[in-house]
């Protein structure tokens, strides 16, 4: 079985790895288990890094590393090009862009988020037909593990 690419934003990754929480365990155990790949590109993961930085998270260095390392090694970096794509809807929150572009460009599965101005964005991104928009314990895991 060829395995699901799905993004992951800044958010989700920090509730999978970090807080551990239950929402996104199934997405956690298909990840283990290699039917899904997470992908991401640069500015994500330049993004995840200073998120990891922020005093609210209680990390020291070493702990940020480790997180950060074990997410890096679980992902596959995918080459994102500087040309927008004309077809996909802008987000309101210019910064949560590039997980559009992303999911675009690596014709993702899906984009897993909890963000609200992407969340608006589910509908119109449906109707392109090249990946959904969707929480975390939204995510349809059926057709991967069938």
């Amino acid at each position: 079985m060829t395995p699901i690419m799905m993004v992951l934003d800044t958010n989700v990754v920090l509730d999978w790895l970090h807080f551990r929480d239950p929402r996104v365990q199934r997405i956690a155990d298909a990840i283990a288990a290699g039917a899904v790949v997470p992908v991401t590109a640069l500015a994500c993961l330049e993004e995840l890094r200073r998120v990891l930085e922020y005093p609210r998270f209680g990390l020291d260095p070493d702990a940020r590393a480790e997180l950060f390392n074990r997410y890096r090694t679980q992902v596959l970096l995918v080459e994102v090009s500087d040309i927008v794509s004309p077809e996909l809807p802008k987000c309101r929150d210019g910064d949560d862009q590039k997980f559009l572009e992303l999911a675009w460009q690596a014709r993702a599965h899906s984009l897993v988020t909890k963000d609200k101005a992407l969340l608006k964005l589910t509908r119109r991104v449906a109707r392109l037909g090249r990946f959904a928009v969707c929480l975390p314990e939204a995510v349809v895991l059926k057709s991967i593990f069938a």
